[in-house]
Formats: C-alpha cells, sequence, structure tokens
C-alpha cells in the first residue's frame, strides 16, 4: 500500500489543487462530474418544463429551439426529464456508496485488527456476497422486495459492502506491518484506538479513490434496473427508464435513446477519469514519476 498524500503545514490545500488540475484526467473528470452534479441541483429549484405534465399534441418533436432536446411519445421536455434523472441516479449512488463504506470500512479495518476466527468470518462472508454479480444481486434484491429506487439503493449498498471491506481490510494488513505501527503498540495503545487514530485515516486515500468508481458502478446499475423497471418508478423520470421506452422508437424518434445514453456514457466516463487523476495524485510513486 502506498503512502497517504495529504496537505501539511508545508502545503497549502490551493497548492494541492494546483496540481490536481495540472493532471489531464482529474481536470477532464472533475469539469463532467461537475457539470452533472450542477445539472442535478438545478433541477431541484429549475427546469425548463414540468417532467410529469403530458402534452400530448407536442410528442415525439426532435430537438428545436422551444425544446432543446426534443420531446417524447408522452410530450414531455427531454431535457428537463435528464436533468431530473440525474437527480435521481445520483441520490441512488451516494446512498449505496455510503451503505458501503459504513459497514464495509469498519468491517474491513476491524478484520485486518482482529487476525482471528472473527477475521476469517468476514472475510468469507463478503466473499460469499462478492461472489454475486452486483447486476444479478441487485435484480433479485429488488425482485424480491419490489421495485423502487430505495431498494435500489440497498441492493447496490449491500453489493458495495464487501468491495470496501476487502479494500480495507488489505490496507489494514499491510498498514499493521509498518513501523508506525509497530512504534504506537510499544507505547501501549490498544488495537481499536490504534485502528481509529492511525488505520483508518492512512486508508483515506485508498477509499476515495474508490468510491468514486462504485460511484460510477451505482449510477449504471440504477439505470440497468430502471431499465428492466426494477428502479426508479414512474413519474420520476430515470435514464434507464428513459432508454426502456425508447427501444420501440428508434426508428423514428432516435434522439430519445442517444440523449440518455450519452448522460450515462459521461457520467460514468467522468467518474472514473475523476478516479484514476485521484489516485495518481494519491500515489507518491507516480506523483514522482510526474
Amino acid at each position: 500500500m502506498s503512502d497517504i498524500y495529504l496537505p501539511d503545514e508545508r502545503e497549502t490545500w490551493k497548492e494541492f489543487f494546483r496540481k490536481a488540475f495540472s493532471n489531464r484526467s482529474f481536470t477532464v473528470g472533475f469539469l463532467i462530474t461537475g457539470l452533472v452534479i450542477f445539472m442535478a441541483l438545478l433541477s431541484f429549484v429549475w427546469t425548463p418544463y414540468d417532467v410529469t405534465a403530458l402534452n400530448i399534441s407536442n410528442k415525439l418533436k426532435w430537438p428545436n429551439s422551444s425544446n432543446w432536446l426534443g420531446t417524447d411519445h408522452f410530450g414531455r421536455d427531454v431535457f428537463s426529464m435528464l436533468m431530473v434523472g440525474a437527480r435521481n441516479s445520483i441520490a441512488v449512488a451516494i446512498v449505496a456508496v455510503s451503505i458501503g463504506m459504513a459497514i464495509g470500512v469498519p468491517l474491513g479495518a476491524a478484520a485486518g485488527a482482529s487476525r482471528s476466527w472473527m477475521s476469517d468470518v468476514i472475510m468469507r462472508a463478503n466473499d460469499f456476497i462478492f461472489a454475486f454479480p452486483s447486476l444479478l444481486l441487485a435484480v433479485l434484491f429488488t425482485a424480491i422486495f419490489g421495485p423502487s429506487a430505495i431498494n435500489a439503493m440497498i441492493a447496490i449498498g449491500i453489493f458495495n459492502i464487501p468491495v470496501f471491506a476487502r479494500l480495507a481490510h488489505g490496507g489494514s494488513l499491510a498498514l499493521w506491518q509498518r513501523e508506525f505501527i509497530l512504534s504506537a503498540q510499544t507505547s501501549g495503545k490498544g488495537r481499536v484506538r490504534i485502528t481509529i487514530e492511525h488505520i483508518m485515516p492512512n486508508l483515506l486515500n485508498i477509499l476515495i479513490v474508490q468510491g468514486t468508481i462504485q460511484f460510477s458502478l451505482g449510477i449504471l446499475i440504477e439505470a440497468g434496473l430502471s431499465y428492466l423497471g426494477l428502479g426508479t418508478q414512474p413519474p420520476d423520470p430515470s435514464w434507464g427508464k428513459m432508454l426502456s421506452e425508447a427501444q420501440t422508437m428508434m426508428s423514428f424518434a432516435p434522439y430519445l435513446a442517444i440523449f440518455p445514453g450519452m448522460a450515462i456514457v459521461m457520467s460514468v466516463l467522468g467518474l472514473n477519469l475523476l478516479g484514476d487523476g485521484l489516485r495518481d495524485i494519491f500515489d507518491p510513486k507516480l506523483r514522482r514519476k510526474r
């Protein structure tokens, strides 16, 4: 595991961000992700049209000056639906990643600190959950408990638990061999205190990077669940649901699939680029190479 890189007294946050924005992956990813988040936040206070209002007389209009990205088969504005869909996708991904971190990281850190039968039980349980593909697990959960955005959050969050648990476990095992941890043990600190004061802060860098990756995966899985009718439910718009509704109209209204598809691709691409940039910034070896 690499040393954590965080600004200290000799390096201000301003200098940190200067170095961050000198990384092309981080810069591009930050701009794309920032645009998606801005659209999602803006949708709380403004959208060009009401996404629940039907206007059949204005249905299936190609992009024009009034409807920038056209209208769907119910006459709803596609751009407004994309804005609200971004809000729903981001909300699901945030909650799912939070569930994974809140449960998985403490479990993994505890398993790394205990080195007993409890460690084996925790990691074998995580391996069992991890054996199921993420989308299959989410489909199974939502099929049992019913389709909804909340159930999609919980299903994706359950898949994230073993991801963060394994990451925290592997990272903590490496840290327990470091000299400063041995020094803390020599000074009389217990394993719980060492884990809180020394292990967890030094896991922050890899957790942030993995969080961005799982965030993008959460958006992708939510879109897949909504496409299957198991995620966000009408009348709330969802990128996946928009794709599902557009598949029968590809021959005469392909824009209905192109725009939500581009929104999903750009969101996932932006988050992955952001994660790659953060990995480069936090890894001292890669920093030295640059």
